[in-house]
Formats: C-alpha cells, structure tokens, sequence
C-alpha cells in the first residue's frame, strides 16, 4: 500500500478544489491550475480534503496512485506558496541579466553569442545579482524545465568549477594534472 497515495491532500485556507470528472482544478491566492487524474485512480473531494484511491490492485494503478497525489499537491502548494529555484553563475566574465524592454533573460557565459531565455506564463525570472538567477512560479513542473533548460547551457565543469549550477547543487572537484 502506497504511503505516499494513502495521505489526503488537505486544502489550506484561501485554496478551493473542484472536480469534473477525473479533472482536479486547484484555485488560490497565486492562480489556477489542473490535474487530469488517471482512469486507474478514483478522485473525491471531501470537505477541505482530496481523496485519491486505486480502482484496481493492479501493479499500473498503484504506481498511478502515488504520482497523481503528489501532482495533486504540487498543484495545491503551487496555487498557495509558488516554487522557486535558484542558480549561481561561476567564471570570470560570467553574467546574466534581464532585458528592459522584454524581460527576457540574457546569458553571457563564454560562448561566441549570448543566449537568451524568456519565461513561460505565469513565470519570473530575477537576477538579484549578475550571478544569481532566481525563477518563481506556480507551475512546479516549468519551474524545474526552465532551470534545467538554463543549466544545460554551460552545466559546471569538474576541474574549475566554471559553469551555472543549482543553488544547492555540489560539484565534485577533480584534480588538475601535476608536474
């Protein structure tokens, strides 16, 4: 039995849910979003909590079970709170900045061109300082692909540590070669 499925999603003060058919749309303070739910897993909305059980003992339907409570929450947490993540930018020359007349993101990290990103709906991109990235948004799921997408343009290497990566994220160091 799935520990994760079998806790309900309790909605906090300010967050409604409403339920149409397998769809769960999530309202709050931060917006609206949407989670159409399995047909292996039956959705309930009782009170200021949401019920998700599976319809079958199958292996597909416990394994659905688990995934769609925490999408649930996710979106819950998203309408209430927001998600944020945060990268830093390592190596000389390295800067990112926001453009004034679009609010795109412009990276210059080594190459022959910059590079530049600009934010899904519903997303922030700041730069609290040329090195610092912070995007905020209520969609958890393009907050991690936005970041990611960023990331990937010049992940850190192992031997200077030159590159954009996480906030939280540890580069192992190799060592360099000797003499």
């Amino acid at each position: 039995m799935s520990r994760i499925g079998k806790t309900p999603v309790t909605l906090p003060a300010g967050v409604t849910a409403a339920l149409a058919g397998q769809q769960v749309e999530v309202t709050g303070p931060n917006g609206k979003l949407s989670f159409t739910v399995a047909d292996e897993v039956k959705v309930e909305l009782d009170g200021s909590e949401v019920k998700l059980t599976p319809t079958s003992d199958s292996k597909r339907s416990r394994q659905l079970w688990g995934m769609s409570r925490t999408m649930v929450n996710n979106c819950v947490e998203g309408v209430n709170k927001g998600f944020q993540k945060e990268l830093l930018i390592t190596g000389v020359g390295y800067r990112a900045e926001i453009k004034k007349d679009t609010g795109d993101l412009r990276l210059t990290v080594g190459l022959s061109h910059d590079v530049t990103f600009s934010a899904f709906d519903g997303m922030e991109i700041t730069t609290p300082a040329p090195t610092r990235i912070r995007i905020k948004g209520i969609d958890k799921q393009k907050v991690g692909q936005l970041a990611a997408e960023i990331r990937a343009v010049r992940p850190p290497e192992p031997y200077k540590g030159k590159g954009i990566r996480y906030a939280n994220e540890n580069i192992l160091r190799k060592v360099g070669k000797k003499k």
